[in-house]
């Protein structure tokens, strides 16, 4: 599944290094690092610096509107139907410091107010959601 999602983006990155560097970081956001900056993003990569996984997010050309409109496009063929039912969850995670990627003073909804945290969301099929 994860080869079908890295292809399906692949063609929005006109050079090799960057669809690389794309495929590498995100394989390393869904691995289980503790600490996911570029730093460790990279060495889980094999790569001895954070350059290119900088270079991705910062000098890079790319259309992050048309790889989230191909990522859609992928999940709404691969798991749509007419009974179909997609569950997001938005979850706000309390942080101490600022060292970890998206971490901010944000509304993290189920503490109340406005807190150090990292928002994430998840998704689940009926299946694995639990509904018949």
């Amino acid at each position: 599944m994860l080869a079908e999602v890295l292809s399906c983006f692949a063609g929005r990155f006109g050079r090799v290094e960057p669809r690389r560097a794309a495929g590498q970081f995100v394989t390393g956001l869904l691995s289980d690092l503790e600490v996911k900056t570029c730093w460790q993003l990279a060495e889980q990569a094999g790569h001895a610096r954070p350059d290119a996984m900088q270079r991705l997010l910062y000098r890079a050309v790319w259309d992050a509107d048309a790889v989230r409109d191909d990522l859609r496009q992928l999940v709404t063929d691969r798991f749509g139907g007419p009974d179909a039912v997609l569950v997001v969850d938005e979850t706000g995670d309390l942080k101490k410091g600022t060292h970890t990627v998206g971490v901010q003073r944000q509304y993290t909804g189920r503490p109340g107010g406005s807190r150090t945290a990292r928002s994430g969301c998840s998704w689940a099929t009926p299946a694995r959601a639990g509904i018949p």
